[in-house]
């Protein structure tokens, strides 16, 4: 069973840095591009960022750019997303997902490349 499962998230002040983790389970851990997407309240998920399996390349959102960096460990079968300098709109819930084509050269940020999806983190940033 396919499972990714989000934790790290929390409430910090404007400035602060949080590392986020995916856990991955039930599939081949380095064969899958795995990505990091964001939900604010009223608004639609969107793609922060990603890193394929094949060659660690990765995909940065411009508003996230500078900022956030991803990486992944494929022996301890972890995704992190490290954010830094955290602004209050980079509030939202954070979710992990599994690119639904194993070994791919890149990945990009739109929803419907994803087909598995860990439950969220929250991540709140006050001013």
């Amino acid at each position: 069973q396919v499972q990714l499962v989000e934790s790290g998230g929390g409430l910090v002040q404007s400035g602060a840095s949080l590392r986020l983790s995916c856990v991955l389970s039930g599939f081949p851990a380095n064969a899958y591009a795995i990505g990091w997407f964001r939900q604010a309240p009223g608004k639609e998920r969107e793609g922060v960022s990603c890193i394929t399996s094949r060659d660690d390349s990765t995909y940065i959102a411009d508003s996230v750019k500078g900022r956030f960096t991803i990486s992944r460990d494929n022996a301890k079968k972890v995704v992190y997303l490290q954010m830094n300098s955290l602004k209050p709109e980079d509030t939202a819930v954070y979710y992990c997902a599994k690119h639904r084509l194993g070994l791919r050269r890149g990945c990009g940020p739109s929803v419907n490349d994803y087909d598995s999806w860990g439950q969220g983190t929250q991540v709140t940033v006050s001013s």
